[in-house]
């Protein structure tokens, strides 16, 4: 009786001086040394947060069982004390407790969390020791640290082996996908409704955002068609999380419609939307939306005026952009970060004003990282300034020496300035730190499938017909006046090799099977890994005018709409 009586106390402490006076009571009445007293006291210390006087308690404890070494592991892990979290969790196995699924989740999280992949990969050690690795909550939370930690094989090994699995695992297993290889998401998002499970609003939110790392149309609409037929409510984290699919898959307009429908929006609503006009170069209703936003009382934040600016750069409003961010601090109490001064190096850079953006960078007060010295250094590629490009590098490379796109980046600057010698030189170089180029590839959606090619490709079933068609469209071009232009290639060889090399570029064979494959009247929407080089736009632009086709596509940067021979970017990107 007296146990329950104080049990019943502890439900009815509002706040911590409450659990204090049940603490005092338990010493004073003698049921301090009944364990189930003792651990629930130290729990509902560890649920406010006291875990000062948890420990206290911890330490006075004559007696202890698993639960409360498991309490404490959590009550530390919740409250982010991941060395003292690691500490309790080494007692526990020391004391020769058997380790439980109530303390193991929590250390497990606290891997997850610190993305200390070695810490799970030992944890995971005690799980196989203590044959937990067929329970279902170890086994999930296994799941997720692997995966949070960037180690998509083993989370997968882990995931394929469970008994059985429950919708958080499925969600988990498909966000991790999301973030890698955002196909195989929507393919496991597929397995997850034939074996009978219904995504609830969470799983919906991992789908969505696998759609927009991939950039596929059929797969959004048909997200979309699923969100409605099955009534879940666009709230902020959902209707947000599917603005940014519509935009990334090319569709602004569709974004739009989801952004209006939303009842609740937040600021990053709002950011997200001004983002999504800033990535396919609408600036003006970029611009129209901010003065929207604040005219509903919504003050803007560091995501909104990052939104803005990348939108005013990419517009090639200029003035604008410097306006924005001058009036940040001084209009909305936003101070500036790094990635504000980055976009206002490339707002800068793309204008030609590189003076002006060297200036800025040298007193800026904020620290400077990569993103900062790549946006000069491509505005550099773009306007051929040598002397700076090469002071960027120089920066860039001490912060990042085994990333090789910078080193491909500044080789691709000495070779459009024809010093092939230096390009040698940088090419040696990443030979040395065994570091390789990333590939370029394309990405096509036709029927419902998503294709892809690679430079010079012959791999898809019906190259013959892609060959035909492309250099059938090369010869209406030239007709027209293509040229192509050489010096987007960078290796040095004979003009009608760079020729030829140029004319199998993805983007085009890409082009080529959409013509072959997509009816008219629809868009050709393509998806490119890296930045499209300026003979392929070109090309994108007589193509949409000669064959009276629209066409999308989606590079590193932003998205180009091309339709009667003029791009949206306006040639500014």
């Amino acid at each position: 009786m007296v146990t329950e009586s104080c049990i019943r106390l502890l439900y009815s402490c509002r706040n911590i001086f409450h659990i204090r006076q049940v603490h005092a009571n338990v010493l004073i009445n003698g049921t301090f040394n009944d364990l189930i007293v003792a651990n629930k006291l130290l729990y509902f210390y560890v649920q406010h947060q006291a875990i000062n006087d948890a420990h206290h308690l911890f330490d006075e404890m004559t007696m202890r069982d698993p639960t409360t070494w498991s309490v404490m592991v959590g009550g530390f892990a919740k409250l982010g004390d991941y060395s003292n979290c690691y500490a309790t969790f080494r007692e526990i196995l020391r004391s020769g407790v058997t380790p439980d699924n109530y303390s193991l989740p929590f250390v497990i999280r606290t891997c997850r969390d610190r993305k200390d992949f070695q810490m799970g990969q030992m944890i995971h050690d005690v799980v196989l020791k203590h044959g937990l690795q067929l329970d279902h909550f170890v086994c999930a939370t296994l799941v997720d640290m692997y995966a949070k930690c960037a180690v998509i094989e083993d989370a997968r090994r882990l995931f394929d082996v469970m008994v059985s699995k429950d919708l958080v695992t499925w969600t988990v297993m498909i966000g991790a996908y999301a973030d890698c290889d955002a196909y195989e998401s929507l393919v496991l998002f597929d397995r997850m409704r034939e074996e009978g499970f219904v995504p609830d609003k969470i799983a919906m939110v991992t789908v969505v955002n696998a759609c927009a790392k991939l950039g596929a149309m059929h797969r959004a609409r048909f997200v979309n068609e699923y969100i409605c037929r099955n009534g879940l409510s666009l709230d902020v984290i959902l209707g947000t999380a599917m603005i940014d699919m519509y935009a990334k898959c090319g569709c602004v307009e569709s974004a739009r419609e989801v952004f209006d429908r939303m009842k609740e929006k937040n600021v990053i609503s709002w950011s997200t939307m001004i983002a999504a006009y800033g990535y396919h170069g609408k600036g003006k209703e970029a611009l129209d939306l901010f003065h929207m936003m604040l005219s509903c009382g919504v003050s803007p934040n560091r995501i909104t005026f990052v939104s803005l600016l990348y939108a005013c750069s990419h517009a090639g409003l200029t003035e604008e952009g410097i306006h924005f961010f001058d009036s940040m601090w001084a209009d909305y109490a936003v101070r500036p970060d790094v990635k504000h001064y980055t976009c206002l190096v490339d707002l800068l850079g793309r204008a030609g004003r590189l003076d002006e953006a060297e200036k800025l960078i040298e007193k800026m007060a904020v620290e400077k990282d990569e993103r900062l010295w790549s946006a000069l250094l491509g505005a550099c590629r773009i306007h051929g300034n040598m002397e700076l490009a090469e002071k960027a590098a120089s920066s860039l490379l001490e912060l990042q020496p085994q990333n090789p796109g910078h080193y491909v980046l500044l080789s691709n600057i000495y070779a459009k300035a024809g010093k092939f010698e230096k390009v040698a030189e940088f090419r040696d170089m990443m030979t040395q730190k065994k570091l390789k180029k990333v590939p370029g590839w394309t990405w096509i959606e036709v029927d419902n499938r998503t294709y892809q090619f690679t430079v010079g490709d012959r791999s898809h079933p019906r190259s013959n017909e892609i060959y035909e068609m492309l250099t059938s469209v090369i010869k209406k071009l030239e007709i027209a006046g293509y040229v192509p232009n050489t010096e987007f290639v960078l290796q040095d060889v004979e003009e009608e090799v760079k020729k030829e090399m140029l004319y199998t570029h993805s983007e085009k064979l890409a082009i080529a099977f959409g013509l072959l494959s997509i009816p008219k009247g629809d868009p050709i929407r393509i998806s490119k890994n890296l930045r499209v080089c300026g003979d392929c736009h070109t090309f994108c632009k007589m193509v949409s005018d000669i064959m009276r086709r629209s066409i999308i596509v989606r590079d590193a940067n932003r998205f180009h709409h091309f339709n009667e021979g003029t791009c949206s970017c306006g040639d500014y990107w």
